[in-house]
């Protein structure tokens, strides 16, 4: 059985739609029978509209600058072993050398505000750890506690790394020596199928891809994007 509509109830809608901001493609998908299915239930009381709370990053970019805070409570390298792994990420074996050094000292209830430099940021053959070093100076930002790193992992999925357009986050604090003796900064990543927290290139003259960011302290004279 067809229906007939009057060209007066057709504008009406037409207008209603631009009225409520609808667009072309807003249209173009309102056609679909599944979502006409479902909006004439909740007409008909049979459903109802429910809206969903998105919650808001729990980060921002400027100017290919991510900032966020993190905050400390005393968790010492072999708790954060444990500590990670019982929420289900991987702890490399360079990282758990590093965590149960004698220089890797935990803060309790220190909120420390945070600047990732983006890799993108540097050229590829200058993108080296003295000269980000360099850089960061030149920001006024400072080296993180390596804890940074523990709390980065914890605090961020693999798709919100994702979403920042990194594929790794590595916290620049004071290199620690691994157990056998070379130089390692411990880093956030999500490579190889899994959320990994790693350590590797410790020495100023290590060379980075550029899909990573490079994780520093704001310093409390202020910082300038």
């Amino acid at each position: 059985m067809s229906i007939l509509y009057s060209i007066g109830a057709m504008n009406q809608l037409a207008d209603s739609l631009e009225s409520a901001g609808f667009t072309a493609d807003d249209v173009t998908k309102l056609k679909q029978s599944k979502n006409l299915s479902g909006i004439k239930d909740v007409l008909n009381g049979k459903a109802e509209i429910k809206m969903l709370e998105v919650s808001a990053p729990r980060w921002r970019e400027e100017n290919g600058v991510i900032y966020f805070s993190v905050t400390s409570d005393g968790t010492t390298g072999e708790q954060w072993i444990a500590r990670l792994l019982n929420k289900g990420f991987k702890v490399g074996d360079y990282a758990k050398s590093v965590l149960r050094s004698a220089d890797f000292k935990p803060t309790n209830g220190i909120t420390t505000e945070i600047a990732v430099l983006k890799g993108l940021l540097f050229k590829d053959n200058q993108r080296i750890t003295k000269n980000i070093r360099a850089e960061a100076t030149k920001r006024k930002l400072t080296k993180p506690n390596a804890e940074v790193a523990c709390l980065i992992r914890e605090m961020f999925t693999d798709d919100e790394i994702k979403a920042m357009g990194l594929h790794w986050i590595v916290t620049m604090h004071e290199p620690i020596k691994d157990s056998g003796g070379d130089l390692r900064l411990l880093h956030a990543n999500r490579y190889d199928g899994g959320s990994w927290l790693n350590a590797g290139y410790g020495n100023p003259g290590d060379g980075w891809g550029g899909s990573g960011g490079f994780a520093f302290v704001i310093s409390q004279v202020g910082f300038e994007a």
